[in-house]
């Protein structure tokens, strides 16, 4: 194990970290100086295979020289201006991103910086209709505001922060009968993950997607799909939804759309929908600035230019059948579609995989007791998603060995 002796720098500067920052994330597991495409290497000079990717944010990996060229030639030219103005990065980002969801005529984009604000937006977007009620699932997470966090379903996050917004309802995953007893005429919006990331990588069925467009439209609400972690590439496709051939109202994203710097979107769809917010109900002093926006755009030139949508497919798909193909009864499935994927186990040894894959130079990340999440680059290729593979047997030995 990684102790003082063997890691004096990372010991050093957690000692910092814990005299500086504020603790909501606790201690932190590693203290990172570099990367290059999916390696990381920690102060003390150990590599890891970073297979958590930021939390589905390095979407082209570490130091790719496309994301690295447009930020420092934008840095050169402007970092910020004020929302008084506007830059061709974030004309052009909007526009691009309006192309690649298939958004109809009069369909518009608000940026912000995360995906939690992008999710405040969608919120107020909803309230716009003159209704109240929001319609969530169980098992959601939506962000950590007080907006976002009344859509989150897990208690531990709510309860310390109640009263939280009211009018909203949490139902089963995937039961499209609650939603057809749910959604009625006080119902604003219908908020779905096409998968739930925080939730374990539990993906939607096409026709439970399908049932919810349905359903809210037959209500006269809002479908709002929740694309932070699954949109920009990481499913295979540019945005999950489109899997299941649904077109919501609104769509929210973040995470991968930088590449790694701080940048969320609300699409709204269709005119009708993108005229519920005016000039002056919202608004972010950070969000679109042009250094954002030009990494935004080198990222979605990237991925087209290399036909990442093809190879999220292929590895995904590798990685799936590497799994199966152990055989190993304390591994109990794959689920999730692309590089949004979740190694599930027969009994809690999630976190104690974790950390024994740490110590052999893994980043994985134990999403629930019994799944361990892997939302890698999207450059990572085959070769080293068999390093985990291979690799697994292993950690899950020495997982079960601390159960005895």
């Amino acid at each position: 194990m990684t102790d003082a002796t063997t890691a004096p720098l990372t010991h050093e500067w957690l000692g910092r970290y814990e005299s500086a920052l504020l603790g909501v994330f606790g201690r932190p597991q590693l203290v990172l100086e570099h990367g290059d495409g999916a390696w990381v290497w920690d102060v003390d000079g150990r590599r890891y295979l970073d297979l958590v990717g930021g939390l589905a944010v390095n979407a082209l990996g570490h130091n790719h020289p496309a994301l690295v060229s447009a930020v420092s030639k934008q840095a050169g030219q402007l970092v910020h201006v004020s929302n008084f103005f506007t830059t061709p990065s974030q004309v052009e980002l909007a526009e691009r991103i309006l192309g690649l969801s298939g958004a109809p005529e009069g369909s518009a984009v608000f940026f912000c910086n995360s995906g939690t604000e992008a999710i405040e937006a969608a919120v107020k977007l909803a309230r716009r209709t003159g209704r109240t009620g929001i319609v969530a699932a169980e098992g959601a997470f939506h962000g950590r505001t007080t907006g976002a966090l009344a859509l989150t379903h897990k208690p531990a996050y709510r309860e310390p922060f109640e009263p939280l917004l009211p009018g909203v309802v949490h139902l089963p995953w995937g039961d499209v009968e609650a939603l057809e007893r749910s959604v009625g005429p006080d119902t604003s919006a219908v908020v779905l993950e096409p998968i739930q990331g925080e939730g374990g990588v539990v993906p939607a069925a096409p026709e439970y997607l399908q049932a919810a467009r349905r359903v809210a439209t037959e209500a006269g609400a809002l479908l709002v799909l929740d694309e932070i972690q699954t949109g920009v590439g990481r499913t295979g496709s540019w945005f999950a939804c489109q899997q299941a051939g649904v077109v919501p109202d609104a769509m929210t994203l973040a995470k991968g759309l930088g590449g790694g710097l701080p940048i969320g979107a609300l699409v709204t769809f269709g005119p009708e929908v993108t005229g519920l917010l005016g000039a002056g109900q919202h608004g972010s002093t950070f969000g679109g600035n042009p250094l954002a926006c030009a990494a935004g755009l080198a990222v979605l030139d990237t991925i087209e230019s290399e036909g990442l949508l093809e190879h999220v497919r292929a590895v995904g798909e590798h990685l799936e059948t590497r799994v199966t193909a152990l055989d190993d009864p304390r591994v109990t499935g794959v689920r999730g579609r692309g590089l949004l994927r979740a190694v599930t186990l027969a009994q809690e040894w999630a976190p104690a995989v974790a950390a024994h894959g740490r110590d052999a130079g893994l980043i994985l990340n134990p999403v629930a007791p019994d799944a361990i999440r892997l939302a890698p680059p999207l450059v990572v290729t085959a070769e080293q998603l068999d390093l985990f593979v291979d690799a697994l047997p292993g950690l899950l030995d020495r997982a079960g060995e601390e159960g005895r």
